[in-house]
């Protein structure tokens, strides 16, 4: 990966942690608990409590991914990014494209069963 392909992926990363960033922060406020005064039998209850388990899902996910990509800005200038961590063969750069993140090129992740 020459040095122009870097740097447009180091855009392309803090782009993608400014977007996580925003999200994470509105996921944020939507949690929060389920009305007390709400009975546990009324539908309503069961709804919000439904809907809080998706969005500490999707807060959680996103708050990972978010803490991978900064920890791949911290390292993408060392001569160790975008070697698969498995069989130190190039993770090709498409792949890099789509998930910066990645530590393993898709072979060794199957056969990992990542």
């Amino acid at each position: 990966m020459n040095t122009t392909d870097k740097s447009q992926l180091k855009q392309h990363i803090k782009e993608e942690i400014r977007t996580l960033e925003e999200e994470v922060a509105i996921l944020s406020a939507q949690l929060k608990p389920v009305d007390k005064n709400c009975l546990p039998e009324n539908v309503s209850h069961q709804d919000r409590q439904q809907q809080q388990t998706i969005i500490f899902h999707r807060f959680d996910e996103a708050r990972k991914r978010l803490n991978r990509l900064r920890h791949t800005l911290t390292r993408i200038d060392t001569p160790e990014y975008g070697i698969c961590e498995e069989c130190e063969e190039p993770i090709p750069p498409a792949r890099l494209r789509l998930a910066p993140e990645s530590r393993y090129c898709v072979a060794c992740m199957e056969e990992l069963g990542i």
